[in-house]
């Protein structure tokens, strides 16, 4: 019987086919002088399929994840979003405003002088404890002050006037 063809390439079954590839300069004699390759054209890029070592953007191929039928697995669950607001530090309690300093902005509206007095305890409580609240009882304290004056100058007025007209309608 006679023996089927046989492929050209190497009649040894231990020695590899090597077959040249496109990247691959033929071989030639030696190098000019003064001509000298940077490295990396020395190397040959990987053929089409092959992974040279790992993949800098995710694990090796051998170690992807395989999902049903040899896809990719789904990708996992992204969490959840957390709450609104600055988040709380170690410096804030409940990470609140200070409870004076919204009294002493409300106060300043329906009576003034508590609003003085509110600000200023919630501005030393503020600085202690690190709240948030400093705007608050600053124009709580401010506005306090404000009609606080506006009511004096209010009295002041009225008195004087009830002193002016009462000594014109006792001369009658």
């Amino acid at each position: 019987m006679s023996q089927p063809p046989q492929p050209p390439g190497p009649t040894d079954p231990a020695e590899p086919d090597r077959t040249p590839s496109p990247w691959e300069q033929p071989a030639a004699g030696p190098e000019p002088p003064g001509h000298h390759q940077p490295s990396g054209y020395d190397q040959q890029p990987p053929s089409y399929g092959q992974h040279p070592g790992h993949d800098p953007y995710g694990p090796p191929p051998h170690e992807q994840p395989q999902g049903q039928w040899g896809q990719q697995a789904p990708y996992a669950p992204q969490p959840p979003y957390g709450q609104y607001g600055p988040p709380s530090g170690p410096g804030r309690p409940g990470g609140g405003t200070n409870v004076l300093a919204i009294l002493s902005l409300v106060f300043a509206f329906l009576f003034a002088p508590a609003g003085i007095v509110l600000g200023h305890l919630a501005k030393r409580q503020i600085r202690t404890t690190g709240e948030d609240g400093e705007q608050l009882a600053t124009w709580g304290t401010i506005l306090g002050y404000v009609f606080t004056g506006l009511g004096l100058l209010v009295c002041c007025g009225w008195i004087a006037l009830v002193a002016v007209a009462g000594t014109d309608v006792g001369r009658n």
